[in-house]
């Protein structure tokens, strides 16, 4: 990969009232004009992203947003997309002005805490005004990390940009600075993984998707070996490679996964990508019980197919057809199925009996867990496109083998004990 995908980076969301210098602190950050800064309120109208290199945190995407104050007249709605940004944000830093505090912050922190996200909060133009001892002590009720700066103090903007990245070191989770494994604990040193990787109509031309290749990079960061087919020469692969050395693990394509099962040897594990990628970013056990509710779908209700990506559908797409009839015919059930795509994500999901989501490879684990956590405030059940294939393939326990504790919950909720599954948190 030339880049490090926008769902692996660190996404660090800037937020604030109009003309608190948000803009200002995203250009020094990134040493780049990347915002414009101007004195006239809403001058951010939508979304800005700079993805960079932010050393020692490594990869980084740092989120400019509208004011959450904005009285204009698309106010409200920039205000709704900078709230969704605490939807995928691992960090907050909430930019105020020295000894200026409203109920606009007040709001703001109670929807960061209630997402349980990492606050720091930025004192910016203290070229301007010294911030009261009081107005500190005020912030630190709120966040141990507050840090006065100015954006357009050129003189001390390593200083500023030093503490900064200090702040958000700290802030970190175990879950980023160790992060959860995508293959290579599957796999022993100078292992092989066989992945079986379908050449259908939705692989890009000339290259694979990018579950596959981060499969692939993370195989051989782990010193093990990688070995590439198709399904139509599955079969002979495993048996020339079989001769030396038996392979750790088996990935396909969810489509294929039939055909796997049917040519690999009890004996050697298997699995899809889609369920590796459940686990990488998302809770494997949660999505693997709620395949279960498959069973327990009625005529006519309602299931949400959920894509992290935006791609115009084919003949065959597997989201909108596939899916769809692979489980109308094994309920034998007339089902209704709605789809959205992209960070686009109903928020009246009481209406639906089951959500099916995607692997969520253009999502960051934060925002795959908090549209699991969504979906379980209102009692809906959700799992992803693999599982919920392999489920309607009737092969589901082989493909979650290597998983044991997903394994066990699937069967536990088989044996309706899902209900006090249901009860832990997501995270």
């Amino acid at each position: 990969m030339i880049k490090t995908p926008k769902s692996l980076r660190l996404q660090i969301g800037i937020i604030g009232r109009t003309n608190v210098g948000k803009s200002s602190i995203l250009n020094m950050i990134s040493q780049q004009d990347v915002s414009i800064v101007s004195p006239t309120a809403g001058t951010t109208t939508d979304i800005v992203e700079k993805q960079m290199e932010l050393l020692p945190i490594g990869p980084v995407t740092l989120l400019d947003t509208g004011g959450i104050d904005d009285k204009s007249v698309l106010g409200e709605k920039r205000i709704e997309r900078t709230l969704k940004i605490l939807d995928r944000a691992d960090i907050i830093i909430l930019v105020v002005e020295p000894n200026h505090w409203t109920e606009y912050e007040e709001n703001i922190v109670k929807e960061i805490k209630r997402n349980d996200i990492e606050l720091i909060i930025l004192i910016n133009k203290i070229d301007t005004i010294e911030p009261r001892s009081e107005f500190i002590d005020l912030l630190y009720k709120y966040s141990p990390e507050v840090i006065r700066i100015s954006a357009i103090d050129s003189k001390n903007r390593d200083k500023y940009i030093n503490l900064i990245k200090s702040s958000i070191l700290k802030g970190l989770s175990s879950e980023f600075t160790q992060k959860i494994p995508l293959i290579g604990d599957l796999i022993k040193p100078e292992g092989i993984a066989i992945l079986i990787v379908p050449i259908d109509k939705e692989a890009p031309k000339g290259r694979l998707i990018l579950p596959q290749v981060q499969v692939i990079r993370d195989i051989l960061d782990h010193n093990a070996i990688a070995i590439v087919v198709r399904e139509t020469e599955y079969k002979k692969t495993l048996e020339l490679i079989c001769k030396s050395q038996i392979p750790d693990i088996v990935v396909c394509d969810s489509q294929v996964v039939h055909k796997m099962i049917a040519e690999t040897p009890e004996h050697i594990k298997c699995t899809t990508f889609s369920i590796l990628f459940s686990r990488f970013k998302g809770n494997l056990l949660i999505e693997s019980v709620g395949a279960v509710f498959i069973d327990k779908l009625e005529n006519n209700d309602k299931i949400l197919i959920a894509e992290a990506c935006s791609h115009h559908p084919i003949e065959d797409d597997i989201g909108r057809v596939k899916i769809p009839n692979w489980l109308v015919h094994f309920t034998g059930k007339n089902l209704v199925f709605e789809t959205v795509a992209g960070r686009d994500f109903p928020t009246n999901l009481n209406e639906y009996k089951l959500i099916i989501h995607c692997g969520g490879c253009m999502l960051t684990r934060n925002e795959k867990l908090n549209r699991i956590e969504k979906a379980l405030k209102e009692g809906v059940p959700i799992t992803n496109y693999g599982i919920a294939i392999s489920y309607a393939k009737r092969v589901l326990e082989r493909v979650l083998s290597p998983f044991p504790e997903a394994l066990e919950a699937f069967r536990k909720a088989r044996r309706n004990e899902f209900n006090q599954f249901f009860e832990h948190q997501v995270r």
